[in-house]
């Protein structure tokens, strides 16, 4: 799967005339691509929307290329460590989010996120006593609700 993964970023990074490099790193259950670009900004997009769009397709080729799912891991692409930086400043504002929750006493609605935004806020935040996360909207507009754990919730845990 390495060797498809790596032909269809050679193709992908020629077509659209991006310098640099990258690196392919295997993990227990995905594959994670570190590129290095002097040109970042166009690789990533608005508030990552291009790096999104760019790792659904990469996912989409390599498994068109396989012969069968079974087996196939998730391609994760970061550019520069834009990703990595992302998630830890969510995880960080997660905690924080949640302390307001707990402390106010009152939901919080948070503003739109992609869907892997959302998965790292709803994790830190079910690590944390006392409350909850759900996704809420459609489309564009999915956010997630922070909210203190009902009395039924707490008993199921």
């Amino acid at each position: 799967m390495e060797n498809q993964l790596s032909e269809i970023l050679d193709n992908l990074l020629g077509m659209l005339l991006l310098e640099g490099s990258y690196e392919i790193e295997e993990q227990d259950e995905s594959f994670t691509v570190s590129i290095e670009t002097k040109d970042a900004g166009r690789l990533i997009g608005s508030r990552g929307e291009s790096l999104d769009g760019l790792q659904l397709l990469v996912n989409q080729m390599v498994f068109r290329k396989m012969e069968t799912a079974e087996g196939q891991k998730r391609i994760v692409i970061d550019v520069e460590g834009w990703r990595k930086q992302k998630e830890e400043e969510l995880a960080s504002s997660a905690k924080s989010w949640g302390a307001q929750v707990l402390e106010s006493k009152s939901e919080l609605e948070l503003e739109p996120m992609s869907p892997w935004q959302r998965r790292i806020v709803h994790m830190v935040i079910s690590e944390m006593p006392g409350l909850s996360s759900e996704s809420a909207g459609e489309g564009r507009d999915r956010h997630i609700v922070i909210k203190i754990k009902t009395d039924a919730e707490v008993k199921k845990d």
